[in-house]
């Protein structure tokens, strides 16, 4: 049964078939399948209009399923935020498909029905994880993203189980599906907060802004126009529109990309910006915090340290501290903190010491006995034994 907010409208708007009934309840139109007749779900069965429709909207579903496919395991960069991207297509498209499967064919299974409302709740999740990893350059999936994801999980497929669609339609159309619509509203104002920098870039100077920024702003901005549109038509006539969008925009992003020559610079963040040299007078700044951790501090004692530990450390980026070192010391992170662990090593060695030549590697910070030895010889060009016994006997 479909209900019509105004008289007058033909019942060609609310569907392409002609097994309809027409009554009238008050100031309603309303448009009900009749009695032991059913949907034929074919072509010849629309109107010319209709079928461009479909055509347009089952095609936007199923090129968005490749795409995901292909961000999920053929993209040349295995990125996490490329991950999340192919999980905002597949979500996408299954909400498309279903949308459009309705359209056009409303007495189909609610077990579908179902399916896509349930991809629709991951949508606004997997745009903001997209943003989120695309911003800051997050190379692993954290703990905490993987229970926040585990618990949305959680949440659909149970309460799926308990309240299937098929059983609890009312239930779903009063409560679940506008919680949907909200939950993913909610997701879209909390990316839009980590997207703070580029606007203010864009407001300001808009010949700043990167590739990049311009990438995933249009991502968003695309979601968002989806979002709209589809509570525009959930609430009015026009049911498909949301479809209709998602089709026009991933086309849009298809001939975009397909029309630049690169797109390596549209999934970094590290592209971002070009780095700047360092004055000389930061350069010595740099060098003396440098020397305070690892001198004073002794960090390297930490057998589990990284580039991003240490950069945090001295309050920047992992990219400029991994520059800083190539350029300035002429030395990768691992060589710069593994000369610091073989000379106090060597200190070790010249002291009267208990500890076993595998007490001392795991003294200064080496994870293994293997490394120190590789590590320590080819620095001083003997084994730690011979350079405490060359020490001992000196």
């Amino acid at each position: 049964m479909i209900w019509g907010k105004f008289e007058g409208i033909p019942p060609s708007v609310f569907s392409p078939f002609s097994n309809i009934s027409i009554s009238k309840r008050g100031n309603f139109t309303i448009f009900t399948p009749l009695k032991n007749k059913h949907f034929r779900f074919t072509l010849s069965n629309m109107s010319l209009g209709n079928q461009l429709l479909f055509f347009f909207g089952a095609l936007g579903a199923f090129n968005g399923l490749v795409l995901s496919c292909y961000f999920f395991f053929f993209i040349r960069k295995k990125q996490l935020s490329n991950y999340f991207l192919g999980a905002l297509l597949l979500a996408l498209s299954l909400r498309v498909g279903k949308s459009v499967m309705y359209y056009f064919h409303q007495d189909m299974s609610r077990v579908y029905l179902q399916l896509g409302l349930s991809a629709c709740f991951f949508i606004g999740p997997a745009l903001y994880f997209f943003i989120k990893s695309s911003v800051f350059n997050v190379k692993t999936l954290p703990n905490s993203w993987k229970i926040h994801i585990g618990i949305l999980t959680s949440i659909m497929v149970i309460g799926g189980i308990i309240l299937p669609y098929h059983q609890y339609p009312t239930i779903w159309r009063q409560h679940i599906i506008p919680l949907i619509y909200a939950q993913w509203g909610v997701y879209l104002f909390f990316s839009s907060l980590l997207l703070k920098d580029i606007v203010k870039k864009a407001l300001s100077t808009y010949s700043d802004l990167k590739a990049f920024d311009i990438w995933i702003f249009s991502i968003f901005m695309s979601t968002l126009l989806i979002f709209l549109t589809y509570i525009v038509g959930y609430c009015s006539i026009f049911y498909i529109s949301g479809a209709i969008a998602f089709s026009s925009v991933l086309y849009l992003g298809l001939f975009i990309l397909m029309y630049r020559k690169k797109t390596d610079d549209l999934f970094s963040a590290t592209n971002r910006t070009t780095p700047k040299k360092l004055s000389d007078e930061n350069t010595q700044e740099w060098l003396q915090r440098l020397d305070i951790l690892m001198s004073e501090k002794q960090l390297f004692k930490n057998p589990n340290l990284k580039l991003h530990d240490l950069a945090q450390e001295m309050q920047i980026s992992g990219h400029q501290l991994s520059q800083f070192l190539n350029e300035q010391v002429s030395k990768n992170f691992t060589l710069f903190v593994n000369e610091y662990r073989i000379q106090e090593a060597c200190n070790v060695l010249k002291s009267e010491t208990n500890l076993s030549i595998e007490g001392i590697s795991s003294e200064v910070g080496f994870n293994s006995k293997s490394t120190f030895f590789a590590a320590f010889k080819k620095a001083k060009g003997m084994t730690p034994a011979q350079y405490q016994q060359n020490h001992v006997k000196a």
